[in-house]
């Protein structure tokens, strides 16, 4: 029997929206309260209001944790408890896909990252998503993570060699064993790949910091911000790559550049992966994560002019970055469905 697999587009109206509560002290130490201030501060932009308000739901691992999101955000979410490792819901998560029409949760094996941070809660993230979404939930032997795929909503998904086909994800898979299977659980048609992502990125290059697509053939990267930025020769290359590409018709993407973040460093002097391409969309709304203000504004203006259909908005996320990510990290979208 033939099934009819979809995962719409991020802009297409969202159901709910899923994120996990900053509040685990070993894990952020004296950066917890400005990451507590920067999600809070985002979760309110997201959320919105009037007839454009997104439901979000925030996961609070403990009833401390409970505690301080009520106290953050206030009415502008629900929370509930539930047992999660730390925030990156995008990637402990489950990805949502239509299935025949009907709404299903797709669940990736999740190992850390390739092993690097292996955390107690975050292998029963999906099926909490899952239950609180009401749908089914689905489990793929793969070894992957949400924020390692991006979806056009017409059948495309763009990903990076460098994550999905790690010798410390799935060593015994090929290209071609991923494409199959990404085609069978997840209806996509084709898949793009880039080679490589940022420097410095513990999730080996996921694709949700380096391109995104506003649209079917449309897709947005970065370029280099300064003379020292330590992304300039990865950032080019990506957009060399993403130039020679050709949809199944033949014809190239149409590409939006805008400004990187540039060099963004952390308290050690060390560059971290800083990228504007972590948004987050809402109804109209886009929520652009920014490092410093300057560079900030002039992506936001870029997006802006690309999108006149959007509103962007930018929200601080250098704290939120000093755990490794940023809003598109720590979100997971259910699309509407009903």
């Amino acid at each position: 029997m033939t099934h009819t697999v979809s995962i719409p587009h991020e802009f297409a109206p969202q159901d709910r929206i899923f994120t996990c509560w900053p509040a685990a002290r070993e894990l952020w130490e004296d950066d917890l309260e400005p990451a507590q201030a920067e999600f809070a501060q985002f979760i309110r932009l997201l959320a919105g209001g009037g007839e454009t308000a997104q439901p979000i739901t925030i996961l609070a691992a403990t009833r401390q944790a409970e505690a301080s999101a009520k106290s953050a955000l206030g009415s502008r979410s629900t929370v509930v408890r539930a047992a999660y490792g730390d925030v990156w819901a995008r990637d402990t998560g489950p990805v949502f896909r239509l299935r025949d029409g009907q709404m299903e949760a797709v669940q990736f094996r999740f190992n850390g990252w390739g092993g690097k941070y292996e955390l107690p809660g975050d292998d029963e993230v999906g099926g909490v998503i899952a239950g609180l979404a009401g749908v089914p939930l689905k489990k793929v032997d793969l070894t992957c993570e949400g924020g390692a795929l991006e979806f056009d909503g017409a059948g495309g998904v763009l990903t990076t060699r460098q994550c999905v086909l790690s010798d410390f994800r799935n060593p015994d898979r090929s290209e071609a064993d991923v494409e199959a299977l990404l085609r069978e659980t997840l209806g996509v048609e084709t898949i793009y790949w880039i080679d490589r992502g940022l420097y410095f990125d513990h999730t080996d290059g996921h694709i949700d910091n380096i391109a995104r697509f506003a649209a079917p053939g449309v897709v947005v990267c970065q370029t280099p911000n300064g003379k020292d930025d330590p992304q300039a020769d990865v950032l080019m290359e990506i957009s060399s790559q993403l130039r020679a590409m050709k949809q199944p018709d033949g014809t190239p993407f149409r590409i939006i550049e805008i400004p990187s973040p540039g060099r963004v460093e952390g308290e050690d002097g060390k560059p971290m992966p800083a990228s504007h391409m972590n948004w987050v969309a809402a109804f109209n709304r886009i929520i652009l994560p920014v490092y410093d203000e300057k560079p900030g504004k002039s992506a936001a203006r870029a997006l802006q002019d690309a999108l006149p259909g959007k509103r962007v908005l930018t929200s601080p996320a250098r704290a939120i970055l000093t755990g490794g990510g940023a809003f598109h990290c720590v979100t997971c979208n259910l699309p509407r469905h009903r």
